[in-house]
C-alpha cells in the first residue's frame, strides 16, 4: 500500500524535472554560449563574404554563365580559376573543389563545396568515423574528413607549392562549407604538418576559414591550431553543436525533433567537466566567430553582430531548440547575414573617420591581442587539465613562430 502512494509522487516529481529541463532549454539560446566574447572587426572578418561566395561558385557548372550566382555576382575573374574538379575527377574520394587565384587580394583560395545528399560518396565519407578512431598530431580527428584532406594534399601540392613559390606575399587560404568545412580543416593541419610538401611555407601565410563545420577535431587541436584555422557559425546552425554519431543524425532525419529533444537532455544531463576529460569527444575547430541575428522573444532580426573568441569551456557544447537550426546551416543565408554584418562594422568605422595610419596602428593591435588570447586559451586547457594539452608540442604563440622555419634545411657553409 505504502508502495502504491509513492507513484503520484515519483510521477509529480518526474514532470517537474521535465518541465523544468524544457524551461530552461527554450531560455538557452544561442547568443548566450557567446556574451561574453569580445567584437570582430572589419579587417579580420572582411574575408568571410568572399570565401562563401567562392565556396558557392564551386557548385556552377560554367562560372562565365552562371545559374546561381548571388545578388551581385561572385564577385570572381574566371581567368583566375586556374583548376575545378567535380566527382569524377575524384572519384567521390571528396567533394568537389576548385583552386582559384585571387590577384586582388593576394590569396591563393582553394574551395570546398558542402555536402550533397544525393551523393552516396559524400554519405559514406561523412559516415567514416567512430569514436577515438583516428589519432593526428596528439588529438583525435575525423576519420572520413582526414582520409578526403589526404587526397586532396596529395593531388593539388605540386600546384600549390608552385604558386606559393611564385606569389611569394601572398596567403594560402583553405575554405569550406559543412564538410568540405571539416576537409578545409584537416587539410590546413596536414599542410601546416607537411609545410615541406608546400615549398617550406611560413606558418603565417597559411588559413583556413570554416564556414558552418562539423565537429571534427579533439579540443586540444582545437586551441593550438587557432592561430590558422577560423570556424564561422550563424546563430544557431545545429551542425557545430551535434555531439551525437552523425550516422544517428543522418539515419534520423525524419524524426529529427525526437533526435534533437535524445540530444539536448543528453548535453543537458552530462557534467561539463565529464566532457572537458575526454580525448576523444570533437569539437568546432579554431577561432570561432558566432553570428547573431536574432534576440529571444523578439520576431524581427537585429542589426548582425559577430563575436569572436578562442573558448576551450562552452564550445558549443548545447542544442539551441529553434526553428532556425537547420536554415542557419545554409551557406545562402551565412552569405547575406555576414555581407550585412560588415558593412555594419564598416559603416561604424567610416562613422569614427579613423585615420589611415590609426588603422594600420590598429591592425597591429589586434593582431598581438589575437596572440594574447591565443596564448591565454592555450593556458585554460592546461589548466583545465584537458588531456594531451600540456604536450611538448603544444608550445606558446612564441616558440610557434621562432621554430616555424626550423624543418627549412640550413646551408651546411
Amino acid at each position: 500500500m505504502s508502495v502504491a502512494c509513492c507513484v503520484p509522487l515519483v510521477e509529480c516529481v518526474s514532470c517537474l524535472a521535465c518541465i523544468r529541463w524544457v524551461w530552461k532549454k527554450f531560455l538557452y539560446t544561442a547568443g548566450k554560449e557567446s556574451e561574453n566574447w569580445g567584437l570582430a572587426t572589419a579587417s579580420e572578418f572582411e574575408p568571410v563574404p568572399r570565401l562563401c561566395k567562392y565556396i558557392l561558385s564551386v557548385y556552377e557548372d560554367d562560372l562565365r554563365n552562371p545559374m546561381w550566382a548571388p545578388h551581385g555576382g561572385y564577385g570572381m575573374n574566371p581567368d583566375w580559376m586556374l583548376m575545378k574538379k567535380d566527382y569524377a575527377d575524384t572519384e567521390g574520394k571528396v567533394s568537389p573543389y576548385m583552386v582559384y587565384l585571387d590577384h586582388d587580394n593576394e590569396d591563393i583560395v582553394l574551395a570546398i563545396r558542402g555536402l550533397n545528399m544525393g551523393k552516396e560518396s559524400d554519405i559514406l565519407m561523412l559516415l567514416d568515423n567512430k569514436l577515438g578512431q583516428t589519432t593526428f598530431d596528439g588529438g583525435y580527428v575525423h576519420n572520413g574528413l582526414l582520409k578526403a584532406a589526404q587526397y586532396v594534399l596529395e593531388e593539388e601540392c605540386e600546384v600549390l607549392r608552385e604558386l606559393v613559390k611564385k606569389y611569394p606575399d601572398y596567403s594560402l587560404t583553405f575554405a569550406g562549407h559543412s564538410l568540405g568545412a571539416g576537409v578545409a580543416t584537416l587539410l590546413t593541419m596536414l599542410a601546416v604538418k607537411n609545410r615541406d610538401k608546400l615549398g617550406y611555407i611560413e606558418r603565417k601565410r597559411i588559413r583556413c576559414f570554416a564556414i558552418a563545420p562539423a565537429r571534427c577535431i579533439s579540443l586540444n587541436l582545437a586551441v593550438r591550431y587557432a592561430d590558422v584555422i577560423n570556424s564561422v557559425v550563424l546563430q544557431d546552425d545545429f551542425l557545430p553543436r551535434t555531439t551525437v554519431a552523425v550516422e544517428h543524425v543522418y539515419k534520423s532525419l525524419f524524426c529529427f525533433p525526437c533526435l534533437l529533444c535524445i540530444m539536448c537532455l543528453k548535453d543537458t544531463c552530462t557534467v561539463e567537466e565529464k566532457m572537458l576529460q575526454d580525448p576523444r569527444r570533437l569539437y568546432a575547430p579554431g577561432r570561432l566567430y558566432h553570428i547573431i541575428v536574432r534576440k529571444p522573444f523578439r520576431c524581427k532580426r537585429i542589426t548582425p553582430l559577430v563575436r569572436t573568441a578562442v573558448p576551450v569551456d562552452g564550445r558549443f557544447e548545447h542544442m539551441v531548440l529553434s526553428c532556425n537550426i537547420t536554415s542557419d546551416h545554409a551557406i545562402i543565408w551565412i552569405l547575406q547575414e555576414s555581407e550585412k554584418a560588415l558593412d555594419c562594422m564598416m559603416e561604424k568605422e567610416r562613422v569614427m573617420s579613423i585615420p589611415a595610419a590609426q588603422r594600420m596602428e590598429r591592425q597591429v593591435s589586434l593582431a598581438k591581442e589575437h596572440r594574447d588570447e591565443y596564448r591565454a586559451a592555450l593556458e585554460r586547457a592546461v589548466a583545465l587539465d584537458i588531456p594531451r594539452a600540456n604536450s611538448p608540442s603544444y608550445g606558446t604563440f612564441k616558440d610557434m613562430e621562432e621554430g616555424q622555419n626550423s624543418s627549412i634545411p640550413r646551408d651546411s657553409s
